[in-house]
């Protein structure tokens, strides 16, 4: 077996190594605003659930040459965002949001999604997305490394839940019908695909 010490190792190929062994990763399509009022729209793997009581979900954001990227700009100047999960029917808009656009263009023109009103926050929610979560920021973590901040790790509560009817079962979402779509390395993203279902020990 093949054991490899990080500290020996580049950036990216710590990169490599993450991304192709946590697989597959969940899809955040996140909506921001900036200042000026551009909507910022951007996918992101390193996303999950923190905890469900409260419900806060996390958001981790890698730097550039040790600068924010503007998702992570917006949600702590404006501590509002909205959380989307990724879905196989929007897989091409969704990609293409994670085009480099200066701060002051929006990806909505790259794609065909439209907007509608959040109930908490101004932030607006693409209304093609089955699943979205209004978020405010609970906290802020800079991430480090020996000589400056990397990262953004930001902790994030869920204020409000919007579901497509056509998924909510008795408290319950179905996953068959949102088909969500995962990351794995490269280009590569990833369907649901054969579930096996095993019961937990009591």
């Amino acid at each position: 077996m093949l054991s490899l010490n990080p500290n020996t190792m580049s950036e990216r190929e710590n990169y490599k190594m993450l991304i192709g062994s946590i697989i597959p990763r969940p899809v955040a399509v996140v909506t921001s605003l900036a200042k000026d009022g551009t909507l910022n729209i951007a996918p992101f793997s390193y996303f999950n659930i923190v905890t469900s009581n409260p419900p806060i979900i996390s958001l981790s954001i890698q730097r550039q040459n040790g600068q924010m990227k503007d998702t992570a700009h917006h949600i702590v100047t404006s501590k509002e965002a909205v959380v989307h999960i990724a879905e196989e029917s929007y897989i091409k808009d969704i990609n293409q949001t994670a085009t480099s656009f200066s701060s002051d263009e929006s990806e909505l023109s790259l794609t065909n999604f439209t907007l509608n009103q959040a109930k908490s926050i101004s932030v607006p929610m693409l209304s093609e997305l089955q699943i979205k979560m209004e978020v405010t920021l609970y906290q802020h973590i800079e991430i480090k490394d020996d000589h400056q901040v990397t990262a953004d790790l930001l902790l994030l509560s869920v204020n409000y839940y919007h579901i497509d009817d056509t998924l909510y079962d008795h408290g319950r979402i179905d996953f068959k019908k949102l088909r969500p779509m995962s990351r794995l390395a490269g280009n590569d993203y990833a369907k649901i695909g054969e579930v096996i279902t095993i019961e937990r020990p009591v």
